[in-house]
């Protein structure tokens, strides 16, 4: 039977179920649905305004399918849907912080809702609705992993900068306190690691990237190897063994080389010899390098310090305060912990996943060092007196 016959036959079969009186848990759960429709439909409609060309074509078609699937809940509430259902609380949550950082929040957002519907199991749901919700998942996945690879660079540095300033500065500060030093030399020592932790990171990730952009560089073809075709004895055809080297067979790789030594002989209209096989070989007038990929160490190492430096910085509040003691200790990890709620979420929306156990990965991991770093202060402390 084909894709349209089983359509028809869900949206019979759902029609057949149409006259029966809804119970007071079904009409919840159909003006939840509605609601997220609703939503998802103008989170498409806001994305395509955000698109051009073929992305924002698929995010309308994506748009008015959510659309029929709201048609699909209205013809099932009739005057049930009034008054208009609101989503979730978290949903509409989660929008605003997508919509105030950015498309690829928007898409995390986008494709977190869609697996969340596809995940459902609600016996009123067509299957035709529930695979749309499945394949519109995939859409979104793909469309979100362009904005993904190029935020990698830079959301690496400022994840890792941010919980690693988090978790060691608060590590640092509690191991001192609690080994019996003043407020004063507590704060004079979290500064101390805030800069040489900051200034390390920096170092650290200007090397990584620098040396991360040479590998690839190295990797690229050389935009010259054009100028040497010419001279290459045809009959030897040395040119397929560059081609063999990219990984096609002995076949292909003869075939492909011919080819540039026709296009050479008989260069298309207004195209010259070198520019032919420059484009047989892959080059281009002006090589990028990898720059795109992986961004410039400058601006990696500033990224780190900054980030670093500012999750640093929050286990200091409380000694700035004017807080000491039991007091200080308790009001930083607080601080910390929200942070690190925070920093975890995040992740875990840019992934497209749920955003608590990240969080509370996020958390555990943290307060699990600075947690030994401060029994080991106790201990020092208590040997030392």
């Amino acid at each position: 039977m084909s894709a349209q016959g089983n359509q028809a036959s869900a949206v019979n079969a759902d029609h057949a179920t149409v006259d029966r009186e809804p119970t007071r848990a079904q009409i919840k759960r159909w003006r939840k649905h509605l609601a997220e429709e609703r939503m998802e439909a103008r989170t498409y409609r806001d994305l395509s305004e955000r698109r051009t060309g073929e992305e924002r074509a698929v995010l309308l078609q994506l748009e008015e399918a959510e659309r029929r699937h709201e048609e699909y809940w209205l013809a099932r509430l009739g005057e049930r849907a009034l008054p208009a259902p609101k989503p979730p609380l978290s949903t509409r949550a989660a929008s605003v912080l997508a919509h105030l950082f950015g498309t690829i929040f928007i898409l995390a957002m986008a494709q977190r809702a869609e697996q969340r519907s596809a995940r459902d199991v609600d016996d009123d749901v067509p299957a035709h609705m529930q695979a749309d919700e499945h394949i519109h998942a995939e859409v979104i996945r793909s469309l979100a992993a362009k904005s993904r690879e190029t935020l990698a660079g830079t959301f690496r540095a400022a994840v890792f900068g941010a919980n690693d300033g988090l978790v060691s500065n608060l590590a640092l500060v509690l191991g001192v306190a609690a080994s019996g030093m003043e407020p004063h030399v507590v704060l004079l020592t979290g500064v101390s690691g805030l800069l040489a932790g900051a200034l390390s990171m920096a170092a650290g990730e200007w090397v990584s990237v620098r040396s991360q952009r040479e590998l690839l560089d190295a990797s690229i073809p050389d935009p010259d190897a054009h100028q040497a075709v010419p001279d290459l004895d045809v009959d030897a055809n040395e040119l397929a063994l560059v081609f063999r080297a990219r990984g096609e067979s002995e076949e292909e790789a003869e075939a492909h080389a011919k080819q540039v030594f026709a296009r050479l002989a008989k260069p298309a209209t207004g195209e010259s010899g070198a520019i032919a096989v420059r484009a047989a070989l892959g080059g281009s007038t002006e090589s990028d390098g990898a720059g795109d990929q992986v961004g410039t160490p400058m601006k990696a190492a500033l990224s780190s310090f900054c980030f670093f430096a500012t999750g640093a910085f929050f286990p200091l509040i409380p000694y700035l305060l004017g807080m000491t003691g039991m007091t200080a200790i308790v009001v930083a990890a607080a601080i910390v912990g929200v942070a690190l709620l925070f920093t975890g979420g995040v992740v875990g929306i840019l992934s497209g996943q749920s955003p608590t156990p990240r969080a509370l990965r996020q958390l555990v991991v943290g307060y699990g060092a600075a947690g030994v770093t401060y029994l080991l202060g106790l201990l020092f402390g208590t040997t030392l007196a």
